[in-house]
């Protein structure tokens, strides 16, 4: 039988003596332990943001000191008479100075609704046409208070008070004027004009308007 060939046996007295890996491998250099590292130079950088410092705590003030009481028993509050002025006018230019003087009033500012207009003699234009329509359609446009009223003086009893109080003394009875006058002033909130003949009014009421 053919022979095959044994591969060479490697004994160990040819190679040398085995190093064990506990003991043959040289052990290696200790590596010197690192000592504390010296402390890093301050760099000059910016300075961080100051904090603002607390505010002031503000001592609450005493309520009696603040709030100065009654010196003494409060005076009784009085009402304040509307302003009177008397505008020259005739009988037959009375109407035509309450317009000029309503006219004034818008131009100064005052709203429509805060002027009433009363009539001694004849009714104003517009009161006329107006209660052509009835009078519940006439004294709605008096409570809507959106515009001027025009009124007689025999039913100016039934309107309201308004700011300012213009009376056109054009005729009438003395005793429907001596009636109007003091019923438009307490209608008047503010100011109260009469255009009329100042003798006539004069002496009317008896004093100087």
């Amino acid at each position: 039988m053919p022979l095959i060939p044994e591969e060479p046996q490697i004994h160990e007295s040819a190679q040398g003596p085995r190093v064990t890996p506990a003991t043959g491998r040289t052990a290696p250099t200790p590596r010197p332990v690192p000592g504390p590292r010296p402390a890093a130079p301050s760099r000059p950088g910016r300075p961080g943001p100051l904090r603002p410092a607390p505010p002031v705590q503000r001592t609450p003030r005493d309520a009696a000191g603040t709030k100065p009481g009654p010196s003494g028993p409060a005076a009784p509050a009085t009402s304040t008479a509307p302003q009177i002025q008397l505008i020259p006018a005739s009988a037959e230019g009375a109407i035509d100075a309450a317009e000029e003087a309503v006219d004034l009033l818008l131009d100064s500012g005052r709203a429509p609704g805060d002027v009433l207009v009363i009539t001694t003699g004849d009714p104003h234009p517009w009161a006329a046409h107006e209660l052509s329509f009835g009078e519940a359609s006439y004294w709605a446009q008096h409570d809507a208070g959106d515009d001027v009223f025009y009124t007689d003086a025999a039913v100016a009893s039934r309107a309201a008070s308004r700011p300012v109080v213009v009376v056109a003394v054009n005729g009438g009875t003395d005793a429907a004027t001596a009636k109007a006058l003091p019923l438009a002033h307490s209608r008047a909130g503010a100011l109260l004009i009469v255009c009329g003949d100042p003798q006539q009014i004069n002496s009317v009421l008896g004093a100087g308007v």
